[in-house]
C-alpha cells in the first residue's frame, strides 16, 4: 500500500466522521457539504416506509432540514431525545485515483439502546483533491421493537 492509497483511505474515514456527527447534531449544511454536487441518499432493500432517494445538495439539504426545522403543533420526527450513529467494520476499496467504494456497518443509538442497524454500500469520487460522497446507499437489516424511529422516514417526507 502505498503512502497516497493511505492518505486517501484516512482521507475517506474522516469523511464518513464527519457525515455521521454532522446528521447527528443536525448540522445541515456540514452533512451536505460530505455529497458531491449531483450526490445521492437513498435507501434499498428496506419495508417501504423506510424507503427514500434525493439527489443533489438542495434535496439532500431540503431533507435534512426537515430532521431539524418543524413547524410549531407538527409532530416531531422521531420520538428519541438523542441519536448517535456508530460506524464499525469498513472496508474502503480504492477504485482509481479519484474513485473509491465502501461497505460500512453501523447502529445507531437512541434512549431505547441499540435502535436500528444495518450497512452503507458507498461510493466517493475525489473532486478538486476532496473525497466525497457520490452515492451512500443505506441498507436497513434491524429495528428494534421498542424503536423510536418507527416514524422518521416518513414525517421527513416532502410534502406532495
Amino acid at each position: 500500500m502505498t503512502i497516497e492509497e493511505l492518505l486517501a483511505r484516512e482521507a475517506i474515514r474522516d469523511l464518513m466522521a464527519k457525515y455521521t456527527v454532522s446528521g447527528d447534531r443536525l448540522k445541515v449544511d456540514d452533512y451536505v457539504s460530505c455529497f458531491t454536487e449531483d450526490g445521492i441518499m437513498e435507501s434499498e432493500r428496506a419495508p417501504g416506509e423506510y424507503l427514500f432517494r434525493y439527489v443533489g445538495w438542495e434535496a439532500i439539504r431540503d431533507w435534512q432540514a426537515r430532521w431539524r426545522d418543524r413547524d410549531p403543533g407538527q409532530a416531531a420526527v422521531h420520538d428519541a431525545t438523542f441519536v448517535r450513529h456508530h460506524l464499525s467494520t469498513c472496508k474502503i476499496d480504492l477504485i482509481g485515483p479519484d474513485s473509491a467504494k465502501a461497505r460500512s456497518y453501523w447502529v445507531a443509538w437512541s434512549d431505547v439502546g441499540p435502535d436500528h442497524a444495518g450497512y452503507y454500500l458507498d461510493e466517493f469520487r475525489k473532486v478538486d483533491g476532496i473525497w466525497l460522497i457520490a452515492r451512500r446507499s443505506v441498507r436497513l437489516d434491524w429495528v428494534s421493537l421498542d424503536s423510536l424511529f418507527e416514524t422518521a422516514i416518513e414525517n421527513t417526507r416532502a410534502e406532495a
